[in-house]
């Protein structure tokens, strides 16, 4: 019995132990087991590369192949699926053990979050105008600038380019708003004011946002005039590592030339005229001389490697760019390696999250050399001369003034510059009770320019009498004789400078919602030091031989030439400008129905007069969002629908250095002293202590729309921009202020414009849709005033090209009542019977003989009146085909090169245009400038085509690949009859097309686009 007992007793112990260790297991498989799924999008294809996180944990898998996933989890866990352009998702874990989860393309509607100053906002509580651009609308193309990649994307923002791949695009936003500098919009990139654009690649770029009325970029103060652009640039998710790849190769070719004369045509028209050629020029030759100076084909490149990735507590994306392009112009090239790091680390339970951005840009600008002289020579050659004597050696005529072999010069000559940008943030964030975060921002830039020319030996039999530049035509520019700079046996320039930036940003934001109210703070400081032009130059001249570059000064005898003077650069090139700011913002919203913004920054800065260093900026905007009221509720019709106003005050400090407000001195001629003639100095500019920050209002009316379940959204805009007391260096007399010049505030400018967009999604199914997006913005720009502070004049007559027999014949008034770029000319009136030229008078009689500046007429001006984009997405399956339309309407463009290329009195030693073969060699005035060479700038352009196709599960581990063929400016649709009608928009002189245009092309480019 015993035995039994002790039997039983261990029975029932093993026994206890088998249901102890079951429900052990039971309760370990409900703790954690293993769940499977696919996770697909809404046309039911799968989702490579996704990240599959359990909420709360650092457990993180990705999607390999169909989507498939497998994580460990327990009941009631919560999976998070989120992969780049697709909304998060989140699923509970119950009793299934495999899942098949779908998430949905990000929404893009009104509800997007953008970029505003120091915070995010959503699209729906916006009071301003801002406009967001995602990386998939940027243009297409072989482009390294930020300036060309939103040509026609945002209504109101008017962009200009060159073909030249070293020259930025002009930007003006909602019209010129100062006389005194271009006017370019400010931009942010990851959070750091003023940092240079150069230092982002396109591929990098997550978002841009543009912020328009002053109710949005008065938060920035004195550097918002002109508009504010926020760029931020794509960082890491948690999940597995993400590798992408994205690069093209393209081939350009000039998409349109100067109808020059050829040899035969320019032979006949002198024969049919009685004149020849000189035999000094006429060597039986039939040379086109643009194209000798240009490539055949310029090829480009780009290549974009990615890498990114994160748990939850930290996540980091790291790039490498590479970007080559070829000028058209045979000596022009730009080499840019770009590298970036982001990361983004969290600590103290995710209460505080530190940000690194770090960022350097290196690149090789090779410029053609004397490129405006260069140009202008290749148009006005004759093609009866060759391009090279019978030994080698480059043709020349120097008996003809100012006549030279352009090839020659871009052969015998260097213009380099390497240009180094360095951008660095950290940043920290910390949350806090009762809803505050503060934040502390450290940046630093430091930008570097070495610049190297050279000038071979060549150049010694050129005269210095007439080796004129060829400038940009402008407010007080003229032409210059630059003979001097080549020296002897060889000359060769140096320059190194560096700016630097420093920036301390802090910041406290408080966010809270009390029942149906939610109001948003931040109140911030700002302490910014510049050093601008810290660095040397030095020139040397006298070398032993042609191949030593720029390299090498040393080898050069400057001493040995008495008149040669080393040419160390400008004055006061070394500026420090400290600045120190204080800024509030207060959002406020109802129920998300009524919406109240307003904003004051005070900002401080060295480089203006003691008496007026502080300036105050403020704004306030209003919103109602109409669709959230009850009755919108019953109808479909109306899905979103807001009224905005606004007002604020910016201001405007571009242009001004750190001594503008100073009495400066400098050298004004020489005295006789002791037997020595030495250098005597003077005041040449006079002290301003009232000096200040130009001040620009906006008023803004604005209304958001969608229709039909925002299958139509879009806003329009309503603005009233005014300037006053604009930057600028006046003339004044010396008896008055010393040095006879002085920079003060004073006149006027307005701008008043209506901005429309609108986006239509006419066909949306699973195979096949549309998506069509236009926007448009009219602008009428003023000057209202230009009184000075000395005198007030109503007028300046500016931009003088000096043609031929033409003294002061300036093209362009400033002039209270017309707009910046206003044409002030000559009034064409037809030929008299002997076929010369004939001009209106001002009392509307003829002349042959009329009046520079007596006998002028306001004749059209330079700014559009309507700027137009629109693009349009097709998708059928995998297959994507986009097509976009740029177009500028009302403006006129002076076209100064027509006018003279069209010197038939000249004919014999400068080639012509075709469009002068009806003019008569005794028409010495036919190339007058007059409103015969103004003409309508109004175009429509093909601006892109790009043709894609996605492969999806091509290759193991490869999530996706997009191959694409793509093409700029395929055709352009206008009446002008110059090279092209897109002229510079920027400065004080727009639409002057002048015998130093860049050729623009066309380009055809294959990409590739790949994510493993």
């Amino acid at each position: 019995m015993r035995f039994k007992c002790t039997s039983l007793k261990y029975g029932s112990i093993f026994l206890l132990l088998l249901l102890i260790s079951q429900s052990f297991n039971a309760v370990f498989a409900q703790d954690e087991r293993k769940i499977t799924g696919n996770l697909i999008d809404t046309e039911n294809m799968p989702i490579i590369g996704a990240s599959v996180s359990v909420k709360g944990t650092s457990k993180v898998t990705v999607t390999g192949d169909k989507g498939a996933f497998s994580i460990s989890a327990k009941n009631g866990d919560k999976l998070v699926f989120t992969f780049m352009g697709y909304e998060a998702k989140e699923i509970t874990i119950g009793t299934a053990s495999s899942y098949k989860v779908t998430i949905k393309e990000a929404n893009t509607s009104l509800t997007d979050v953008v970029v505003v100053g120091y915070g995010k906002g959503s699209r729906k509580g916006l009071s301003s105008a801002i406009t967001s651009v995602k990386p998939e609308e940027l243009n297409k193309g072989a482009i390294a600038d930020v300036g060309q990649l939103l040509q026609g994307k945002v209504p109101g923002l008017n962009i200009s380019a060159s073909g030249d791949p070293n020259k930025p695009a002009a930007v003006i936003l909602r019209g010129a708003s100062t006389i005194n500098s271009p006017g370019a919009p400010f931009y942010v990139i990851d959070g750091i004011p003023g940092a240079d654009i150069a230092a982002i690649a396109p591929a990098d770029i997550a978002s841009i946002d543009v912020l328009k009325d002053a109710a949005a970029t008065a938060i920035y103060g004195n550097r918002a005039a002109s508009g504010v652009i926020i760029v931020t640039t794509k960082r890491g998710k948690s999940g597995m590592p993400q590798l992408s790849y994205s690069g093209y190769i393209a081939a350009e070719k000039v998409s349109n030339q100067l109808d020059l004369m050829d040899a035969d045509q320019l032979r006949a028209y002198l024969t049919a005229n009685k004149v020849a050629f000189s035999p000094n020029d006429d060597k039986g030759e039939n040379v086109n001389w643009m194209k000798a100076i240009e490539r055949s084909t310029a090829y480009s490149q780009n290549h974009n490697l990615s890498f990114s990735g994160g748990t939850d507590h930290s996540n980091y994306s790291a790039s490498l760019n590479y970007f080559n392009k070829e000028g058209i112009l045979s000596k022009s090239s730009l080499n840019r390696i770009i590298g970036r790091l982001n990361i983004d680390q969290y600590a103290f339970n995710d209460k505080v999250k530190f940000s690194l951005n770090l960022s350097n840009s290196s690149s090789k600008s090779i410029n053609e050399p004397l490129q405006n002289i260069v140009l202008l020579q290749a148009a006005k050659r004759l093609p009866v001369s060759p391009i090279y004597n019978a030994d080698g050696s480059y043709f020349e005529n120097l008996n003809n003034t100012g006549y030279f072999n352009p090839v020659a010069i871009a052969d015998n000559a260097q213009d380099e510059t390497k240009y180094n940008v360095l951008v660095g943030g950290f940043n920290t964030e910390v949350k806090l009770p009762f809803g505050f975060t503060y934040n502390i921002n450290l940046s630093y830039q430091k930008t570097t320019a070495a610049h190297g020319e050279f000038y071979s030996s060549y150049f010694g039999k050129y005269p210095t009498s007439n080796f004129y530049n060829n400038p940009d035509p402008g407010i007080g520019i003229a032409h210059t004789l630059i003979g001097g700079v080549f020296g002897t046996n060889g000359s060769a320039l140096r320059s190194n400078f560096e700016n630097t930036n420093k920036i301390l940003e802090t910041f406290l934001t408080w966010d809270k919602k009390i029942g149906d109210h939610t109001l948003n703070a931040v109140l911030g400081y700002s302490y910014q030091d510049n050093i601008i032009g810290d660095g040397f130059q030095t020139s040397s001249t006298n070398f032993p031989t042609d191949y030593v570059g720029f390299q090498n000064l040393t080898l050069g005898n400057p001493y040995a030439i008495s008149s040669y003077r080393i040419n160390l650069g400008n004055d006061l090139t070394y500026q420090r400008i400290l600045m120190i700011s204080d800024f509030f913002r207060l959002n406020y919203n109802y129920k998300s129905k009524y919406f109240l913004q307003g904003s004051i920054r005070r900002d401080g800065s060295s480089a203006f007069g003691k008496n007026n260093q502080w300036g105050y900026f403020p704004s306030v905007g209003l919103a109602w969002r109409v669709s959230e009221e009850e009755f919108m509720k019953g109808q479909s019709f109306v899905s979103d629908l807001k009224i905005r106003a606004s007002y604020g005050v910016t201001g405007n400090s571009a242009g001004i250095g750190a001594y503008n407000g100073q009495l400066i001195y400098g050298i004004s001629g020489t005295y006789y002293n002791n037997g020595v003639q030495a250098a005597g100095y003077a005041p040449t500019q006079g002290a301003n202590p009232d000096l200040k920050w130009e001040r620009t209002s906006t008023k803004n009316l604005g209304v958001d729309f969608g229709i039909l379940n925002n299958k139509i959204t879009g806003s329009v805009d309503v603005y009233d921009k005014n300037t006053n007391g604009m930057l600028f260096q006046y003339s004044v007399p010396q008896a008055l202020v010393p040095g006879g010049r002085l920079w003060a505030n004073g006149g006027s400018i307005n701008n008043k414009g209506i901005e429309v967009s609108l986006n239509v999604s006419p066909i949306a199914s699973k195979s096949f849709s549309w998506l069509s997006t236009i926007n448009m913005a009219y602008n009428k720009n003023k000057i209202t005033s230009l009184q000075g502070p000395i005198s007030n004049t109503d007028s300046l007559r500016y931009s003088d090209p000096e043609g031929p027999g033409q003294t002061n014949a300036t093209l362009q008034i400033l002039k209270v009542g017309y707009p910046l770029g206003q044409f002030f000319t000559l009034k064409y009136a037809g030929k008299d019977a002997s076929g010369n030229s004939l001009f209106y008078k001002h009392d509307g009689s003829t002349t042959t003989t009329p009046g520079i500046g007596t006998d002028y007429f306001y004749l059209g001006n330079a700014q559009p009146k309507v700027i137009m984009g629109w693009s349009n997405t097709f998708k059928y399956k995998e297959l994507e085909l986009n097509i976009f339309l740029r177009g500028t309407f009302g403006n006129k463009i002076f076209n100064a090169t027509k006018a003279d290329l069209s010197y038939t009195a000249g004919a014999a030693v400068n080639n012509i245009l075709n469009s002068a073969a009806d003019d008569k060699v005794t028409d010495t005035r036919n190339s007058f400038y007059s409103d015969r060479y103004i003409e309508s700038g109004s175009y429509v352009r093909l601006d892109n085509a790009t043709l894609g196709y996605n492969f999806k599960n091509l290759i193991k581990y490869v999530s996706n690949v997009r191959v694409y063929l793509s093409t700029n400016n395929l055709f352009t649709i206008t009446g002008y009859k110059g090279v092209d009608p897109e002229i510079n928009q920027g400065g004080a002189a727009p639409g002057i097309d002048y015998n130093n245009f860049y050729p623009k092309t066309r380009t055809f480019l294959l990409g590739l686009n790949a994510s493993f």
